[in-house]
C-alpha cells in the first residue's frame, strides 16, 4: 500500500481525489475502525468553508450582528455535516467505485470484519462469564 504525502493527504480530507496509484490507501481509509471518525472531519472540512463565507456575507454584505451571523453559520454546519453523515455509507461506497472498486465492497469488508470481531467477543465473553454447567 503506497501512502500518499502529507499535502495529497490533506488534499484528501478537503474533498480532492488522489490518483488511482494511492487506491489501496483509500480503500484502507475507508475501512478501518475509525472510518466514521475520519469520514466526519473530511465532511467537516468540506462544509466550514461555505459557512463562514455565509457568515461572512451576512455581516459585511447584510449588517448583521456577529451573534446572527455565527448562529446561522454554525446551524448552516450542523446542517451540512449531519446530512453528509447521514449518508455516509453510501457516499463511501460511491467514494471507492470511483478508484475501481466493485459497488459496496467498503461495506461488505467492514461488514465482514465486524463479524470476526463480533465472534470473538462473543468467545471471550462466554469464556469469562459462562460456566460449563448451564
Amino acid at each position: 500500500m503506497t501512502r500518499p504525502p502529507v499535502f495529497l493527504r490533506g488534499w484528501y480530507l478537503v474533498g480532492g481525489r488522489l490518483p488511482m496509484r494511492y487506491r489501496e490507501w483509500v480503500f484502507h481509509q475507508a475501512t478501518k475502525p475509525t472510518w466514521l471518525v475520519w469520514f466526519v472531519v473530511r465532511a467537516l472540512l468540506q462544509v466550514l468553508p461555505l459557512t463562514v463565507v455565509i457568515a461572512l456575507a451576512l455581516v459585511w454584505g447584510l449588517g448583521s450582528p456577529w451573534p446572527l451571523a455565527v448562529a446561522c453559520g454554525s446551524l448552516g454546519l450542523v446542517v451540512g455535516v449531519y446530512f453528509a453523515v447521514s449518508y455516509a455509507i453510501e457516499s463511501t461506497d460511491h467514494r471507492m467505485t470511483k478508484y475501481g472498486y466493485p459497488a459496496g465492497a467498503a461495506s461488505a469488508y467492514r461488514r465482514e470484519h465486524a463479524s470476526e470481531s463480533d465472534r470473538e467477543r462473543e468467545r471471550r465473553y462466554r469464556e469469562a462469564w459462562r460456566t460449563s454447567d448451564e
